[in-house]
């Protein structure tokens, strides 16, 4: 699989679940969760640190077992996230 297929694979990934999980569309749910988990643990992260927290996590599960193409498609999704976050509110 080449490069592009992988962004367009993700661009396709994050449609589909905003149209599951959101409403407004597109793959929005991380203000509401990086919300709840500053009430709950009395920090302050920001969406684009709770984006760059999942892209993380998917780079740490593609260094060990099986290769799983979900990993990079996921993380490439949540880097644009990321970057929209940030570009939004000035970057973290």
């Amino acid at each position: 699989m080449r490069a592009p297929d992988v962004l367009r694979e993700a661009l396709q990934a994050m449609e589909a679940r905003g149209a599951e999980r959101d409403a407004t569309g597109g793959e929005r749910s991380m203000a509401r969760a990086v919300k709840a988990f500053n009430a709950i643990y009395n920090l302050d992260l920001t969406e684009e640190q709770g984006w760059m927290f999942m892209v993380i996590l998917k780079a740490a599960r593609s260094a060990y077992g099986t290769q799983v193409l979900d990993d990079y498609v996921d993380g490439a999704a949540y880097f644009g996230l990321a970057g929209e976050a940030a570009t939004r509110d000035g970057g973290s």
